[in-house]
């Protein structure tokens, strides 16, 4: 019947519009009906393939309790390294004494931390910081044309035996000055160095207050921030504070490589910053933490608080530090497991960062500047395009703290010296996208040149799969 009132054509008005319009043959509305559901069919099927993906992504990784913790190949790495000889810090007290008299200075003055450690064995570890001062004081004496180091301690008074079993070295006698919550401990410290009228220098990352309180206290004298003559005896590293910055950065890229292994598709974030932890700590590292991004995450240099699974596709960047008798570990590497599939411009980019990282390297050396430093490595990046993504300083200086003094930027025109310490860490990060990181850290050697602290286990990544 549907066939036979289309051909009669007797409808009025909208029949008669109806008529005139291209007819459609019911064999053509079913071929039009097929394609139709060929598409929908396709598109359910890419929907499906994605959800499964994801649900790979997902699904696969294990409850962390059933994670591979175990690390035989690199347990115990750095468990027979002795920290700094009590004879080292005399030389350090003797050279710190010698330089305040050359420099016409009455003392130097720190708080528990970095500079504290270096000249005392007094870390925030074994002396927290609290609104009550304690002050590692040395002062320079001269006898006969001799200068020698007199080291002191201002404690309040109610902490004075724990402040006098603290294990400063020091060639002699440590003086202890009390100070009673009543009175103002920083007239206290008058008796403890040779002038109140001249100049006392101060570690630069001491509390301003304290700063302040010693001002008030003495009017007449000039306090400021130790000089640059001070820094560089922190600066630059002997011998045995390379070694135990040596084993410390070995065993932190051999954690690396022990973890890549037991990566999975599927894992996330947190899983595998617990596994590298666990490496961290089976090496006899203290204080092991690592950043760990994957995929996208990565492209934020820091990390965006999220716990990424890890996807066939992406790359895996750890950035882990650790502590080895006080002295830190700086090693970042970007990798991808053996059944990854990473797109190859991503590939390209690590390619583009590793020569980058090798140019900087290639570079560093006694007697150059800084800054120059950090621009061989933008103007490697440079040739592909990629410097506009490298978003931060090439590097840092390395020792008692992971970042300290000097810098490898732009702006730095700090000479390079032998025994200096530096990271190089060049990056590309294309948000949404990708980043990319490598990080290994070197030293000046006696020759002038750059040597890697991860030289003694391979150095330098090979490949995203080798690192």
């Amino acid at each position: 019947m549907d066939s036979g009132n289309e051909k009669s054509g007797k409808d009025n008005g909208a029949g008669d519009r109806r008529e005139s319009a291209p007819r459609i043959s019911p064999s053509r509305r079913n071929d039009s009906f097929s394609w139709i559901i060929l598409v929908l069919a396709a598109v359910a099927f890419l929907v499906n393939i994605g959800d499964l993906s994801r649900r790979r992504n997902t699904e696969t990784a294990p409850p962390s309790s059933s994670l591979d913790l175990d690390f035989p190949e690199i347990k115990g790495y750095c468990s027979n390294t002795l920290p700094i000889a009590a004879s080292e810090f005399h030389q350090r007290q003797s050279s710190l004494a010698k330089v305040l008299h050359s420099l016409n200075a009455s003392a130097y003055i720190a708080e528990p931390g970095a500079s504290a450690a270096f000249y005392g064995n007094l870390s925030t570890s074994n002396w927290w910081l609290s609104e009550r001062p304690l002050l590692l004081i040395v002062t320079p004496e001269s006898t006969s044309g001799e200068v020698a180091p007199k080291v002191s301690v201002l404690t309040p008074k109610f902490e004075t035996t724990r402040a006098k079993m603290l294990p400063i070295p020091f060639n002699g006698t440590v003086e202890y000055t009390e100070w009673r919550e009543e009175v103002n401990p920083y007239e206290r410290v008058a008796p403890m160095i040779s002038s109140t009228s001249g100049t006392i220098f101060v570690d630069g990352t001491i509390r301003h207050f304290i700063v302040d309180g010693l001002q008030k206290a003495f009017p007449l004298a000039t306090i400021v921030t130790a000089p640059l003559e001070i820094r560089q005896l922190r600066e630059r590293k002997s011998e045995a504070e390379l070694g135990l910055m040596k084993c410390a950065n070995e065993a932190t890229l051999l954690s690396i490589r022990e973890v890549r292994k037991k990566l999975f598709i599927g894992i996330r974030e947190s899983q595998a910053r617990k596994m590298i932890a666990a490496a961290l700590k089976s090496t006899g590292l203290s204080d092991g933490e690592c950043l760990t991004l994957f995929g996208e995450n990565a492209a934020l240099p820091h990390g965006s608080g999220t716990d990424r699974a890890l996807g066939v596709s992406d790359f895996a960047l750890f950035d882990c530090t650790a502590s080895l008798h006080g002295y830190g570990s700086d090693v970042t590497r970007t990798v991808a497991l053996d059944v990854s599939k990473i797109p190859l411009v991503h590939r390209a980019i690590w390619n583009h960062v590793h020569g980058a990282q090798n140019t900087a390297f290639q570079t560093a050396k006694a007697g150059a500047v800084a800054k120059e430093v950090d621009r061989a490595a933008r103007l490697y990046l440079s040739l592909s395009g990629n410097d506009k993504y490298f978003t931060h300083r090439l590097g840092h200086g390395i020792g008692l703290e992971v970042h300290e003094d000097p810098y490898l930027n732009g702006g730095s025109e700090t000479i390079l010296q032998t025994g200096h310490a530096f990271s190089d860490e060049p990056g590309v990060y294309i948000e949404g996208k990708v980043g990319v990181r490598l990080e290994d850290c070197f030293y000046i050697a006696e020759d002038g040149k750059a040597v890697y602290l991860t030289a003694g286990v391979g150095g330098a990544a090979e490949s995203p799969v080798s690192p």
